[in-house]
């Protein structure tokens, strides 16, 4: 078992592999995790994942690209690939289980943010069916009652698309009353969310699955008091 300072080490170099665009790096270090017993799914989220976040934050800041972030995220799926079976084998994933329809509404084709909250759901162990950007409202509510999903994703990084957004809530809410819709993009905030009648609004990826986690207690919790 490793040491809690060898364990930070180990956790602070896969999230500088990622940083660094290091896909060697980053699956050295995964094999050290295994080998030395860390805690997969910290190595993970506080790791891997943790690169990520920082990835996308670098690119807001205008300091990395989508080329960087591409490479960025390269690193993280090399690394994840192999700490991936023994996350599952931990069973630490299976309180964060869920499933997501995501997308960009349609009229807007920016995708960096939403593609950084999809890796955070897949890194998190969630199904996620993504439907890419410009997406037709009509397509969030056929998905979600296909997949019938735990929560519906939308992004927008425009306020022109923004505000197709209370439209397509509505249109899911009048087919499944029960559904939980989640959105985010710069110009929106709790307050706008709100007001469109979404359940929850995420204001950066690292937060996206914790904020879908919430929900959906939130919605069992209401079910148990009926």
């Amino acid at each position: 078992m490793a040491s809690e300072k060898r364990t930070k080490e180990i956790q602070d170099g896969l999230r500088e592999a990622v940083l660094a665009f290091d896909e060697e790096k980053a699956v050295e270090l995964s094999r050290a995790v295994l080998a030395e017993g860390i805690d997969p799914y910290d190595a993970v989220m506080d790791g891997l994942a943790a690169g990520m976040i920082e990835a996308g934050e670098r690119y807001n800041r205008k300091e990395y690209f989508v080329p960087e972030l591409l490479m960025c995220a390269d690193a993280l799926y090399a690394g994840l690939n192999i700490l991936r079976p023994a996350v599952l084998a931990s069973g630490r994933q299976a309180k964060v289980k869920g499933s997501v329809v995501i997308g960009v509404v349609e009229g807007d084709v920016h995708d960096i943010g939403k593609n950084l909250v999809k890796m955070m759901f897949d890194v998190a162990g969630w199904t996620v069916h993504d439907l890419g950007k410009d997406v037709p409202l009509e397509k969030f509510v056929e998905e979600h009652l296909k997949t019938d999903s735990d929560i519906v994703a939308m992004s927008a990084l425009m306020t022109t698309s923004m505000v197709a957004m209370p439209k397509a809530i509505e249109m899911i809410k009048a087919k499944n009353p029960k559904a939980i819709i989640m959105v985010g993009g710069a110009p929106l905030n709790p307050e706008v969310a709100k007001k469109y009648g979404a359940d929850g609004y995420a204001a950066t990826a690292g937060n996206a699955v914790e904020e879908a986690i919430k929900l959906i207690q939130m919605l069992k919790d209401k079910e148990k008091e009926k």
